[in-house]
């Protein structure tokens, strides 16, 4: 069934059902003659809460108008907006109730293709995790990066420069006033994070897996360029529906490969790739993890970008966006994927460059050989962590220190700037308890600050180990998503002050030294976290897997686990 006749209500006669919809659609001021054309959903994913969607409005009108150009008939629908700063406690654990909103929504109400509008963080990964399970034709558009702002004539821009100059006031080196001076700077209009974030990355991956039109992962919010392209996003989708072009057809193993392979070359995120194993999941598709590690070395980082480089996103707009990137690697991307525009992955790659440029090197001159992250294993994460070490030191790279923990984040902020806590700048900072689980939902918590007394002595960067996650902006020697988490028994749970911990990044490995038999004391002594009796706490709890799964949720997977998925370490 097409438009209005697809998913009607059920009252136990079909025809009455399209007469009361139509009855109650011509209330919205519709004509048959609009009734009878194509009909493409658009998600609107706006709040007032949510600045990095501030402009959805605008890109709405645009869409509508290249729908209605192309003969469809646009209708916008509400779905969950979430934004990383307004997220308590925090957007990954949203995530998945928005892919859940948007896939259900998408199936309850008739269109016959859907334009979907991400942005924030966590928004373009369930958005994707919703479209491969409803398999509607779908096509995604972004809200696009802020333009930098400005502070006594250096740029700025949130998040990297956030954290960065967060750590000079922590250490002394910025007064309140200043600090509060460079706080109207970082953000200075609608859109996402202007550096390698979450956002920047899940933009460039979906693009390159085909899911949105060639050059949109990277068009400032507020450039015209963003309405044109949303326009034409409208128009597409309406031939998407002709063509009944499904996510299924696009969203193959190969293309995903693709999006891990940019994620590399990018230096992306180390979310991207939680959030690549969610969209895999639902596609019933799991990442392999050695093969991803054989793409970085194989893969270096293209982007001259903060946090791993210098340069911001609408820097990257200039310099031709993901177009140059997929020239420089194009040997190592499979070319046939099918995209949203109906033709190869291939086809949408520029020749070669006309201009001259600095933010995407070429493979020969690279930021960073070897990849922007690295799978690691060990007796401290059995089943993987990772770590971005495009964007740490590299002296730490290779690195045994005592290990100083913090049992949860509560542990964390009561203690981190205590001038009697015992530290010192060679020793591992251990966060515990901030996993899936744990947290809940795996907060931003893992880049744990420098201590204060150690920030004021100039020190700059630790190994940092924990079940937690990192934004994109963030930078520093950090392990990350150790798996299993604390609150499933993994591993981390039995750490103590004074252990001996061991990072080899070059060797993939973490490792803990302590003996064998201690381990099985102290496993005695742990207890999991008490269960919570209700409301979508308690979903979330039942049903979230750990990190190399994505975070979601396992009955939402197109091929469930089971009991296998949240495992805990004592029964792997």
């Amino acid at each position: 069934m097409k438009g209005m006749k697809k998913g009607l209500a059920q009252y136990g006669d079909a025809g009455f059902s399209l007469f009361l919809r139509k009855a109650f659609i011509k209330a919205m001021g519709y004509s048959d003659d609009a009734l009878d054309r194509p009909i493409i959903g658009i998600t609107d994913t706006y709040s007032a809460y949510n600045a990095c969607h501030r402009n959805v409005p605008e890109l709405i009108d645009a869409i509508k108008r290249g729908v209605m150009l192309a003969g469809g008939l646009p209708i916008e629908f509400p779905i969950i907006s979430i934004h990383e700063a307004f997220s308590h406690p925090t957007s990954m654990f949203l995530r998945n109730l928005m892919a859940i909103a948007a896939e259900e929504m998408v199936r309850a109400q008739p269109m016959d293709a859907v334009v979907m509008i991400g942005g924030c963080d966590k928004t373009v990964p369930a958005l994707l995790m919703a479209a491969a399970s409803a398999d509607v034709p779908a096509i995604l558009t972004v809200t696009g990066p802020m333009i930098t702002g400005s502070h006594k004539g250096e740029r700025l821009g949130a998040c990297t420069d956030c954290r960065r100059l967060w750590g000079k006031h922590r250490a002394g080196a910025i007064d309140a006033a200043e600090i509060d001076e460079i706080n109207e700077q970082l953000a200075p209009g609608p859109g996402t994070c202007m550096v390698m974030g979450t956002a920047s990355t899940m933009a460039l991956c979906a693009e390159a897996m085909g899911m949105m039109l060639p050059g949109g992962a990277c068009i400032p919010a507020v450039h015209a360029d963003r309405l044109r392209h949303a326009e034409a996003t409208g128009a597409r989708a309406v031939a998407m529906a002709k063509e009944d072009l499904r996510p299924s057809r696009i969203m193959t193993p190969p293309a995903l490969n693709n999006a891990l392979r940019v994620l590399q070359a990018i230096g992306g995120s180390t979310n991207g790739l939680v959030h690549l194993a969610a969209v895999a999941g639902r596609l019933g598709i799991d990442i392999d993890y050695a093969a991803f590690d054989r793409m970085g070395v194989e893969t270096p980082v293209l982007v001259d970008l903060k946090p791993s480089g210098q340069h911001y996103m609408e820097d990257l707009h200039k310099a031709g966006g993901l177009g140059p990137i997929l020239r420089e690697i194009r040997d190592q991307l499979d070319l046939d994927c099918l995209t949203v525009t109906g033709g190869t992955l291939g086809s949408t790659i520029p020749p070669v460059a006309t201009w001259q440029q600095d933010v995407v090197r070429t493979a020969a001159n690279p930021i960073h050989k070897g990849g922007g992250l690295r799978m690691l294993y060990g007796n401290l994460a059995p089943n993987g962590a990772v770590i971005k070490q495009a964007a740490a030191t590299q002296r730490l790279l290779k690195h045994t220190g005592r290990a100083v923990v913090f049992e949860s984040l509560a542990d964390l902020a009561a203690r981190i700037d205590s001038p009697d806590l015992d530290v010192t700048a060679d020793d591992v900072l251990v966060l515990k308890n901030a996993g899936p689980k744990g947290a809940p939902g795996m907060p931003e918590a893992g880049y744990l600050p420098i201590p204060k007394k150690l920030a004021a002595a100039g020190v700059t960067d630790m190994v940092r180990i924990s079940d937690a996650r990192m934004s994109g902006t963030a930078f520093g020697t950090i392990v990350l998503h150790v798996s299993p988490e604390c609150a499933a028994g993994g591993p981390l749970a039995l750490v103590r002050n004074g252990d001996r911990i061991s990072l080899d990044v070059a060797a993939g490995k973490i490792e803990l030294h302590v003996d064998e038999a201690e381990l099985v004391r102290r496993r005695r002594d742990w207890a999991p976290p008490a269960h919570p009796e209700r409301g979508y706490y308690k979903l979330y709890f039942d049903e979230v897997l750990q990190a190399e799964y994505g975070c979601d949720f396992d009955f939402l997977r197109k091929v469930p686990l089971g009991k296998s998925g949240n495992r805990e370490a004592s029964g792997t």
